[in-house]
């Protein structure tokens, strides 16, 4: 089995980058016939922007340009896809979120026109989302951020093209408490990434717009 580990942060001596190896050790020692890549967004100056050439490949007049195909199929050989990243004012990274919507273009991730039923073309893909979080769990959820960290990604990105997110895990107090507890968890992850399951179920809701 093989995942492919998404990391958007720009240290690499980071816990963000420290949580993603863990994750990577997880997976091999669980079975050392598994296999992973590390996919360091920062390192690799993947463009984030979405730009001219991303909206023609929306509205189907392009393929996709050579650093999104790439992308694609870094996750088409993937049998698990790992998110980790570092939370930004309650959101993802804005690499993260700009890598997000130029490779999971339309006619890939999803067919979608205006005069046909909407595709989901990723009902295959596994995904595991980390976040790691500075407030304590208490401030997440009297503003209740885990669920609006689902609406926003678990249902408006992944549920759109048919992923399933088996785990969504939010490490808190990144910056005042000892990582230990942090890194087990993510290492712990990464054994059980291909065992882990959940029943995913697609409700077809249109969160999309290029307008």
């Amino acid at each position: 089995m093989h995942a492919l580990i998404v990391v958007a942060h720009h240290d690499p001596q980071s816990l963000t980058h420290s949580l993603a190896a863990q994750v990577a050790e997880g997976v091999v020692l669980a079975d050392p016939g598994n296999s992973f890549e590390i996919a360091d967004l920062s390192a690799q100056a993947f463009e984030p922007r979405f730009g001219a050439a991303d909206f023609a490949v929306h509205h189907r007049e392009t393929p996709p340009p050579a650093d999104v195909a790439a992308e694609q199929a870094r996750i088409d050989r993937a049998d698990a896809l790992v998110l980790v990243y570092p939370v930004y004012w309650w959101s993802m990274p804005a690499l993260l979120k700009g890598w997000i919507d130029r490779v999971f273009a339309n006619g890939w991730a999803f067919d979608f026109s205006s005069d046909a039923k909407l595709v989901k073309k990723l009902r295959h893909l596994r995904v595991h989302l980390v976040g790691v979080g500075g407030a304590d769990g208490g401030t997440y959820e009297r503003h209740g951020y885990a669920d609006a960290m689902k609406t926003q990604i678990d249902h408006g990105i992944f549920d759109y093209c048919g992923a399933c997110v088996v785990t969504s895990e939010l490490l808190l107090e990144s910056e005042t408490q000892d990582p230990t507890a942090h890194l087990d968890a993510a290492r712990a992850l990464g054994r059980n990434l291909f065992t882990a399951s959940q029943r995913c179920s697609s409700k077809g809701t249109d969160l999309l717009s290029m307008a």
